[in-house]
């Protein structure tokens, strides 16, 4: 084991002490270590290689006014499996915001509840918020991006050291902001993404190509500002989302963020050419939900499929009795593996439930994004006042069939990515890898799964000495693409 490096101060004003996002298993961490001689108890199979990382938030200063989960700093947790040997690191994302308030040595920025106005800066578009980088993780060209939920600079970060290379520019051809969750096509080596902003009646949407610059740009009109979380991409087609969670003018006015779920609007899904335009553009109409997450997108035939976590209401009412009860009911997701048909020959939308447990953070097999999957691994939402994952549902879109992994009483896991075994065959030829916190012992480690028998014990448990606070979401990284 390598010695920790300085820790970093983690400071909790009074105003804090009941915000259940900054206790418990949210709790910040206050050290960043590397550490290469873990506690293993099992085997960590050979075949497995590359790296897992887990994106979240981690304030490094104590803010000014009422903390929500999505202010905290993005601090990435990184596990490097190589023949056997398992290696940890963790490490902040070092953000234009991070920066600066590490030479202030205090935070600059109030919270996302909190009027911006006295904020140094925002994003591109003029949202006063802080871009900390705290969302996701996505692998392209040798490096990870991570984003941020409200479109910021992608932040370039290597792998394995985890160094923040800086804000990716793509070779100063980037022309706006990315969103949470581009699409990389590991087919083509493109990535896929869009921008959005609080006074635009319009969404940008991009391509990077696989030399590392930006290869297509195109204007899709909307009908006023909108919030779009995520995407799909298919061979030949894009879809984009215009939703009925929208900005609220009076407050934009007044300088204040804030969003509501219009329900006299419907869902509207834009699909488009990989290269094309705003003219080149299907509209399809639904029924009003909101869609943080996408599955999977395919064609067939003259049909785009869709598979969705799709929430039918983003703003229930609160039922908590608490100061941040607005947050906490923002927070309780309510999400169902859920298909859409949009017939290109017709124009017509078909849309169905295909299971109605409350499951959200899906992912598959990335070799085949774009192309038709069977299986998808969830998280099944524990049913707590907080946002925090029980389980790993593993489920079947052809027969409809789940098995799920439960983490056990009191531990709470993170998004747990396949990760296809060397010279891997298929969807469940590999493990799935997830950080799982013990809320009693305040402990963490390691699990990985074996995919194809999800409802066995883990094949191995790795140990931490320190704990991995709840976050956001995750990827994994095959050794093939690291060399």
């Amino acid at each position: 084991m390598t010695n920790p490096d300085t820790p970093i101060a983690v400071a909790m004003p009074a105003s804090d002490i009941d915000n259940p996002y900054l206790l418990g298993i949210y709790a910040p961490v206050a050290t960043e270590l590397t550490l290469d001689d873990l506690e293993v108890v099992g085997e960590v199979p050979k075949d497995l290689n590359g790296v897992y990382l887990r994106n979240g938030p981690n304030r490094q200063f104590d803010a000014p006014g009422r903390y929500h989960m999505f202010d905290g700093d993005g601090m990435i947790h990184a596990v490097h499996f190589e023949n056997g040997r398992v290696r940890y690191r963790n490490r902040y994302v070092r953000t234009k915001a991070f920066e600066a308030e590490s030479a202030a040595g205090k935070s600059l920025w109030t919270g996302l509840m909190e009027n911006p106005a006295g904020n140094p800066f925002g994003n591109g578009h003029g949202l006063g918020i802080k871009d900390s980088a705290n969302t996701d993780v996505i692998f392209h060209r040798g490096q990870v991006l991570a984003t941020w939920y409200l479109c910021g600079d992608p932040y370039a970060v290597d792998p394995l050291s985890l160094e923040t290379l800086g804000a990716q520019d793509f070779l100063g051809t980037f022309a706006g902001d990315m969103m949470a969750h581009p699409k990389a096509d590991e087919r083509t080596g493109e990535l896929l993404w869009f921008d959005y902003g609080p006074d635009m009646d319009f969404m940008r949407y991009g391509i990077i190509g696989p030399d590392g610059t930006q290869t297509h740009l195109a204007q899709i009109d909307l009908p006023g500002p909108r919030l779009p979380h995520d995407m799909a991409i298919t061979t030949n087609y894009t879809v984009l989302m215009d939703l009925p969670l929208v900005q609220d003018q009076d407050a934009r006015r007044a300088g204040k963020y804030r969003i509501f779920y219009d329900r006299e609007l419907v869902s509207r899904f834009a699909v488009l050419p990989r290269y094309g335009q705003n003219a080149d553009v299907m509209w399809f109409e639904a029924k009003p939900c909101y869609i943080y997450h996408v599955i999977n997108s395919w064609e067939e035939g003259t049909k785009v499929i869709m598979d969705v976590c799709r929430v039918k209401n983003p703003q229930h009412q609160s039922r908590f009795d608490h100061p941040l009860a607005s947050m906490l009911a923002y927070m309780r997701l309510d999400a169902q593996i859920y298909r859409y048909e949009f017939d290109l020959a017709t124009g017509q939308t078909t849309e169905r439930v295909l299971d109605d447990q409350n499951m959200e953070f899906p992912s598959i097999d990335s070799r085949i994004v774009g192309q038709n999957h069977r299986y998808s691994y969830n998280m099944r939402l524990a049913n707590v006042p907080t946002l925090a994952f029980d389980g790993i549902v593993k489920f079947d879109s052809s027969t409809g069939q789940k098995l799920t992994h439960e983490f056990g009483a009191g531990r709470y896991g993170s998004e747990a990515p396949f990760a296809a075994r060397d010279n891997s065959k298929g969807e469940t030829d590999g493990y799935l890898v997830t950080f799982v916190t013990d809320e009693i012992e305040g402990t963490s480690e390691i699990l990985i799964i074996a995919a194809d028998d999800i409802e066995a014990a883990p094949v191995a448990r790795v140990k931490l000495p320190q704990r991995v606070p709840s976050g956001f979401h995750a990827t994994w990284v095959r050794a093939d693409q690291l060399r």
